[in-house]
C-alpha cells in the first residue's frame, strides 16, 4: 500500500563551488553542499545534501544530488537517502523529482521505497514537498 505525505523544507546552508567553465560562455559546472531542515511527514532537522550542477546559461540549468535524511517519516524512526534530479528555466524555479535509493533505509524505514517532487521558487524560504512511499 502506498502512503502519501507532504510537508516543507528550508535550507540552512548552501556552499557552492565553481568547478569548470567554458571561456566566452556556455556550460559551467559547479558543486553545492547543502544543509536542509524538513518538517511535516518527514521530520529531519538537519540533512546532508551534495549537488552536481550544470549551468546551461546564466539563468538556466540542471542538477542532481544525493541527500541523507535522518529522523522520522510519519512517526517511523530511521534514515534514508534520496537521489534528486532538478532543472530550472528563466523564472529560476527549480523543479525537482526525487526517489529513495534502494536499500538505503535504516531502522523502522528498512525496505522503504518511494518518490516525490518539489518546486523551489526563487526567494521563497519554505519549499513544499510531496512524497509517496511504501514500506
Amino acid at each position: 500500500m502506498t502512503t502519501h505525505t507532504t510537508g516543507h523544507f528550508t535550507y540552512a546552508d548552501w556552499k557552492e563551488t565553481a568547478l569548470e567553465e567554458v571561456e566566452g560562455g556556455g556550460a559551467k559546472l559547479a558543486q553545492a553542499v547543502v544543509t536542509n531542515a524538513f518538517s511535516g511527514g518527514i521530520e529531519a532537522p538537519r540533512t546532508s545534501c551534495d549537488y552536481a550542477i550544470t549551468y546551461l546559461s546564466e539563468k538556466t540549468g540542471v542538477c542532481c544530488g544525493y541527500e541523507l535524511l535522518t529522523g522520522t517519516l510519519d512517526g517511523l524512526v530511521g534514515s534514508f537517502v534520496v537521489l534528486q534530479h532538478g532543472s530550472w528555466g528563466e523564472d529560476a524555479t527549480v523543479h525537482c523529482t526525487f526517489e529513495v535509493v534502494p536499500g538505503s533505509g535504516t531502522g523502522e524505514l528498512t525496505g522503504l521505497t518511494g518518490s516525490g517532487t518539489f518546486a523551489a521558487v526563487r526567494g521563497e524560504t519554505e519549499i513544499p514537498y510531496s512524497f509517496d512511499y511504501t514500506l
